[in-house]
């Protein structure tokens, strides 16, 4: 097969691009290096049936070629990341979305989005299940990410019912793992390198909002398993066991060996209490179900990140 990442030099983007790789298919990514570095794809580039493409997804680029699928995962997707690029953010959402679908249309292919958590916003309900609609700040500063993906579920599926399009949405819940930049912003990255660095572990609020966290490769796992399935989703996938954000700090003190003290800040507006998916869908339909467990997930994410000072600059 030949598949189209969009976001592919991200996170979780070049993740998804070195399984298809491995399993020895070709990949064309592209990435505008935005919220990323060409380091998440350099071991990559050396394979013959990965290719490249560094430009903006919403400029509608120039790509060559047949797909036999598109896999829709450029947008900041960090709140560092998408409060700092608020306008591009929205862009990617509405313009990016429009663009991909336009290309699975002449391509007639299968198109995947990598939607959220978010979409449910600060949730009233618990564990979150598809069906429900969610409970967001439409103007609060996390609206920029939140918003941007709600309409792109909604572009992809008024495609899908206006002209047949074969699109598939999943909803994506906190994902770890190797390749999470210490300065990304998220909350495992960021406790792991202060951990790491001797700093304060910065708690924001209480620490008792909960969160679900998914290792990178059962995430990925699931997003190949929606590609290549005729489910249209909305599915969720993430790891449903949830745990404190003190739990976290915690684990990771415990797990890095560090005895550094937790700096406690002020919750930034709209920000979610809870976090944990209802992944009946998912193990139903797609057979899929997260295996990786939380604290040998986060051993493999301390050792590359320990890794990173070892390697000359």
């Amino acid at each position: 097969m030949r598949i189209l990442v969009t976001g592919g030099a991200g996170f979780l983007g070049s993740h998804l691009c070195a399984a298809i790789l491995a399993r020895g298919d070709e990949v064309v990514a592209i990435d505008n290096f935005a919220t990323s570095d060409y380091s998440a794809i350099k071991r990559l580039s050396h394979n013959d049936r990965f290719h490249f493409v560094e430009a903006d997804v919403c400029t509608a680029p120039p790509v060559t070629g047949r797909f036999d699928a598109i896999a829709h995962l450029a947008c900041p997707a960090s709140p560092d990341e998408y409060l700092r690029l608020p306008l591009e953010t929205l862009a990617i959402g509405s313009h990016g979305s429009e663009f991909v679908l336009r290309l699975a249309e002449l391509n007639r292919c299968r198109v995947l989005l990598a939607s959220t958590s978010e979409i449910y916003g600060d949730p009233l309900v618990r564990p979150q299940r598809e069906d429900y609609w969610g409970n967001v700040n439409p103007i609060g500063p996390r609206s920029v990410y939140d918003e941007s993906k709600r309409y792109a579920e909604a572009l992809f599926t008024a495609h899908r019912r206006a002209l047949g399009t074969n699109t598939a949405i999943v909803r994506i819940f906190n994902t770890y793992g190797p390749g999470l930049r210490p300065n990304d912003g998220r909350v495992v990255s960021n406790f792991i390198a202060q951990a790491l660095n001797g700093e304060p572990l910065t708690v924001y609020g209480d620490g008792q909002q909960t969160r679900s966290f998914c290792y990178v490769t059962d995430l990925v796992g699931g997003l190949l398993r929606m590609l290549h399935s005729i489910e249209p989703g909305p599915v969720n996938l993430g790891n449903p066991n949830e745990i404190t954000v003190l739990e976290l700090a915690e684990t990771i003190r415990l797990l890095t060996g560090s005895d550094v003290p937790l700096d406690f800040r002020p919750a930034p507006q709209d920000d979610p209490t809870t976090r944990r998916p209802d992944i009946s869908k998912a193990a139903a339909l797609l057979g899929w179900t997260p295996e990786v467990p939380l604290a040998e997930g986060l051993e493999r994410t301390i050792a590359w990140q320990r890794s990173l000072s070892a390697v000359p600059a």
